[in-house]
């Protein structure tokens, strides 16, 4: 299965309630949107890569759980971006008064604020190009950190603000640096 990019701009132009509401209409259908508007139909993952998505959102729970700093979110989370777009990293999360200065609508439909650390897990199926694309898009809305898991590459690259893409070899733990104070993430699972 490949990601089905469609353009309906000629067509309409849908307004964020209406992008909301085809969302809900169809749950059946991972969207997204580019910052162009147009709509991203996202393939569902495999069993493999659900695993170990479920497996590194759990660590993530964990230690939020524990330090109470903000709110984990997983790949079914829709953000709206600075620049337009809507996207659904694999795990995201967001500083708690952050989060907390949205309104209850906000929270409740696609919240309209970059998470400050993001996580895409990529699955057979992804495009790296796509991905890396995603990630720097990512990186232009004020995201602090994000980590692009390349499991069939055994690679990780940690993306920052405003420095150079860091690309590490099959690292067995990842420091959730300033932006996840005491996180570290166990990589093990993912290089079984």
């Amino acid at each position: 299965m490949t990601v089905i990019t469609i353009n309906l701009n000629p067509i309409i132009k849908l307004t964020d309630d209406q992008f909301y509401q085809l969302c809900r209409k169809n749950p059946e259908i991972k969207f997204e949107r580019n910052a162009n508007g147009e709509l991203i139909i996202m393939p569902p993952t495999g069993g493999e890569t659900g695993k170990y998505n479920a497996g590194l959102t759990a660590d993530f729970v964990i230690w939020n759980r524990k330090y109470k700093l903000g709110e984990i979110f997983d790949s079914s989370t829709c953000f709206k971006l600075p620049n337009g777009a809507n996207r659904s990293p694999d795990v995201a999360w967001i500083r708690k008064d952050r989060r907390d200065a949205l309104t209850p609508e906000q929270k409740e439909k696609f919240p309209p604020i970059a998470p400050d650390f993001v996580l895409e897990l990529m699955s057979p199926s992804d495009s790296l190009e796509e991905t890396q694309a995603k990630m720097r898009e990512y990186m232009d809305n004020q995201i602090k950190l994000g980590w692009l898991i390349n499991r069939q590459a055994g690679q990780v690259e940690i993306y920052r603000q405003d420095k150079p893409v860091e690309i590490i070899e099959s690292p067995q733990e990842l420091s959730g640096e300033d932006t996840l104070p005491g996180f570290v993430l166990d990589l093990q699972i993912v290089w079984e």
